[in-house]
């Protein structure tokens, strides 16, 4: 960290109002995240990278891309730390300093979901399934699903469009988000 690189803490509180110096280590939301088993670190563990300042070691961890953003740990948290929000707020300062450590298949599924947002207004699961696969290059994982999701009307070959679909086009273009 250099002199003109604020603290971690510091930074993620002006970006997200939450003092992460409340959480006092209680574990209730490690308890209840589903990805725990998945992850390095638990969300408490990550509370307390942000607290100590480990910048690197924060936006770099592969956990910050697993979690899932169902809140679970926030909503469990007896001082409104609400990690969730601090996981995506570092999230954004990864990528915005270009230490973002994005799995391979987390990023296909982000460009190919934003992809589908983009061209119908909403999400078209078909499109979304094809565009994965072909992104991250897994064609046949899973496969044998498909008939059973095409039986039960979970995968449609034709994608409903919004009425306002040139209107989401123009609102990712004045972001300047491509997927």
């Amino acid at each position: 960290m250099t002199s003109s690189t604020p603290h971690l803490a510091t930074e993620i509180e002006a970006e997200t109002g939450i003092n992460p110096a409340t959480c006092y280590q209680c574990g209730k939301c490690s308890a209840g995240c589903p990805m725990a088993s998945e992850s390095d670190l638990r969300p408490h563990q990550v509370m307390r990278l942000v607290m100590y300042g480990s910048r690197e070691r924060a936006l770099q961890d592969e956990t910050i891309w697993l979690c899932l953003t169902c809140e679970t740990c926030s909503a469990r948290c007896p001082n409104g730390c609400d990690p969730a929000r601090v996981i995506d707020a570092l999230r954004e300062l990864a990528r915005e300093s270009g230490q973002a450590n994005m799995p391979r298949n987390i990023g296909a599924f982000h460009k190919a979901f934003l992809e589908q947002i983009r061209t119908n207004g909403r999400l078209h699961e078909m499109g979304l399934v094809m565009d994965y696969k072909l992104k991250t290059g897994d064609l046949m994982k899973d496969v044998t699903n498909a008939p059973g999701m095409f039986a039960r009307g979970k995968l449609n070959l034709r994608a409903d469009r919004i009425d306002g679909v040139n209107e989401i086009k123009r609102i990712f273009e004045q972001c300047g988000v491509t997927p």
